[in-house]
């Protein structure tokens, strides 16, 4: 082959791999943008946190949590006994060993895991076991379910803390303890009191839940 052609196609040769380099860059700065978008989209679920806590009747506990800024959504559920996935009707006829509880989704940019906690003296009575105003049995225990270790620390603290500076004489009753499996309760009883918000008040009303917090913490009684 003469050595003009021989060169031309060295070139062609060469400008293809020059070509095919270009493709490849332009592919890569096409594609970063979209993996940066994913990292963008991602990170708000990591600044969440959960918490749970148990504080007798669970449509009760929700409705309270939902009033506080920077909690993002409440489920009621089971938690703390000795069966899976249990139903309310199992739940309620006190063999499971499961508490009523409520689930806490929060933004801790917003709210601290310590001020849920401090919320949640103020919205029950430490004060009995195994019930919860008018609710009998250990279902309706309140009980602190830390979901680590730093969460246990802070809920002890807080508890002794209360211990010592509670405005009532009776001593302080409620559980400690790390959290193990959450399970939803049914759905209606999930946001009962936004659906059946008549029952709800009267219920609420005749159990004395808000009367004996007023009796508990007078103005500082959450309600």
């Amino acid at each position: 082959m003469p050595r003009i052609f021989t060169s031309y196609f060295s070139f062609l040769a060469s400008a293809r791999r020059l070509l095919a380099m270009a493709v490849a860059i332009a592919a890569a700065a096409l594609w970063a943008p979209s993996a940066g978008l994913a990292q963008t989209t991602a990170s708000p679920a990591a600044a969440t946190a959960k918490a749970v806590f148990a504080g007798g009747c669970f449509w009760c506990v929700e409705s309270d949590f939902d009033k506080v800024p920077g909690v993002l959504s409440t489920t009621s559920g089971y938690t703390g006994g000795r069966t899976a996935n249990p139903s309310y009707e199992q739940v309620s006829s006190h063999s499971t060993g499961h508490a009523e509880a409520v689930e806490v989704l929060f933004d801790p940019a917003k709210v601290s895991y310590q001020q849920l906690v401090e919320y949640y003296w103020r919205t029950i009575d430490p004060t009995t076991k195994d019930q919860q105003f008018c609710d009998r049995g250990s279902p309706y225990r309140t009980a602190i379910f830390a979901q680590n270790a730093e969460q246990l620390r802070i809920a002890t603290a807080s508890r002794a803390a209360l211990d010592k500076s509670k405005p009532f004489k009776e001593p302080v009753v409620t559980d400690v303890v790390m959290g193990g499996a959450f399970y939803p309760a049914e759905e209606y009883h999930q946001d009962y009191y936004k659906k059946n918000p008549l029952r709800y008040k009267y219920y609420r009303t005749s159990c004395g839940r808000d009367a004996r917090l007023q009796q508990l913490w007078g103005d500082k009684a959450a309600h």
